[in-house]
């Protein structure tokens, strides 16, 4: 192989035939042109964010389903709490309201944990008549309805009729 400097001070390698004979010149350039390497980076890129959307989507699916799993918890635990008063003192949870941040836990403390921060909760409480009262006897049947708020959305509702 032989080296030859031109003109322009380009060094170019030459290759020849194995008979070494008048074979045409082949040039070989080493590395990338620019316009090249930005396409390579374009091309890297877009490739890149295809494959990381299911892993954004899916962590964002996870912490909807946690938030989810949580707030059930605490709608079971209001409503367990309302069941288990008398049924004479079900009515003065009727309005009952948490403020987000200030959801109580069993002992009556509030949950310190971050996990609780933005859920509130709510409770409603009607007496239900049935058509066999007639409505004028006292109701034996109050709806209680809890839901529990993320955020300012209602992501658990959870309605139980009690009984006297």
């Amino acid at each position: 192989m032989t080296i030859k400097i031109e003109k322009t001070g380009r060094v170019r390698s030459v290759c020849h035939t194995k008979d070494g004979g008048g074979a045409p010149y082949r040039y070989m350039y080493r590395g990338f042109s620019l316009a090249e390497a930005m396409m390579a980076v374009v091309v890297l890129g877009i490739a890149a964010a295809g494959l990381l959307l299911p892993f954004t989507s899916g962590a964002q699916l996870r912490s909807e389903g946690m938030h989810r799993t949580l707030g059930a918890k605490l709608a079971s635990h209001l409503m367990e709490q309302i069941v288990h008063t008398s049924f004479v003192d079900i009515m003065d949870y009727d309005g009952y309201i948490e403020p987000e941040g200030q959801v109580r836990n069993a002992a009556g403390g509030t949950y310190s944990d971050l996990h609780y921060a933005k859920f509130s909760r709510e409770a409603d409480c009607s007496y239900v008549y049935v058509p066999q009262e007639g409505g004028a006897a006292e109701p034996i049947f109050i709806r209680v309805t809890v839901r529990v708020n993320w955020d300012g959305e209602t992501i658990v509702t959870i309605n139980r009729l009690v009984s006297k």
